[in-house]
């Protein structure tokens, strides 16, 4: 049996939720765990694992599914960040970069939902390796975030009069990269802005996920064929048991203890205020990862 140190909400969980789960269900979410209790010699009490049980305090398990931290993990870092930086988002920044937007030095990427788990970790990549990185938050106090960590040009969405001009404003040449979290208009509005041959990596459709009449158009096709875009979405599950992830952990913890990738936690304590942290979560109140600690 396990105990939960740390509970993860994110926001694929509302589209997930409602077609694979039904009412009474545990709702779905992952958790660093420590070992209470083993009848498993390969799992000793005390050990931490990444796992997938959704909100609980306790489990029990069989050992499927269990991902332990990385070997190398350091006692200076808190093992939450095997939920942020060094897990699943920051896998998820890490592989998106690589296998789809491909960033190379001098190029622009754009990133929304800027001031995300996934997204700040994506734009200091991309600082990494040579990259123009423009960010759109929602607060301002996102933005000092976003500059604090090295993002060369940001901007709120909600505070802007047109997003159209705000893209040209920070980037008048346009964006090779664009990491996409957020749909609808937001992307719309982005991809004119494409530069031929430009890659986009779909990571989320956040501004669509509470529509319960689909949106439509304007529609991309002449847009991709037109400009040659690569505009391909993923799924990080897709990639767990591949050896990139782990390469993925490994060189975020390198960056991390070289201090060129910094982390923000979200953090709401209590696990009987998880409901309440998620909602924040959906609603843009968070800046990086956000992390209930039971």
């Amino acid at each position: 049996m396990s105990y939960n140190d740390f509970t993860l909400s994110k926001p694929l969980n509302k589209p997930y939720s409602r077609t694979a789960l039904k009412e009474g269900d545990v709702m779905m979410g992952a958790q660093v765990a420590r070992v209470v209790e083993s009848k498993n010699p390969d799992f000793s009490v005390g050990k931490y694992y990444v796992a997938r049980s959704g909100w609980t305090t306790h489990f029990i398990s069989d050992g499927k599914g269990l991902r332990a931290l990385p070997s190398s993990w350091p006692e200076s870092l808190p093992r939450s960040l095997a939920l942020g930086a060094v897990g699943m988002p920051g896998v998820t920044a890490y592989i998106g970069l690589k296998q789809i937007c491909d960033p190379k030095p001098g190029e622009v990427l754009l990133v929304n939902s800027a001031a995300g788990a996934v997204s700040t970790i994506v734009g200091q990549i991309a600082k990494i390796k040579g990259c123009k990185v423009v960010g759109s938050a929602g607060s301002d106090e996102k933005l000092a975030y976003l500059k604090e960590i090295g993002f060369d040009e940001v901007f709120n969405y909600k505070k802007v009069s047109s997003l159209e001009e705000a893209l040209k404003k920070a980037s008048p040449e346009g964006y090779e990269c664009y990491f996409e979290h957020v749909g609808g208009k937001f992307a719309d509005t982005a991809l004119q802005q494409m530069k031929d041959f430009g890659r986009i990596a779909v990571c989320g459709c956040i501004s669509m996920y509470n529509d319960s009449i689909p949106q439509t158009g304007p529609y991309i096709q002449p847009i991709l064929l037109f400009k040659q875009l690569r505009m391909e979405g993923f799924l990080i599950f897709h990639y767990e048991n591949k050896p990139i992830y782990e390469e993925a952990q490994k060189q975020l913890l390198e960056w991390i203890l070289e201090g060129k990738v910094k982390y923000h936690e979200h953090i709401t304590n209590g696990f009987e205020n998880m409901p309440a942290g998620f909602i924040g979560m959906l609603n843009g109140e968070n800046t990086g990862k956000a992390i209930i600690k039971a």
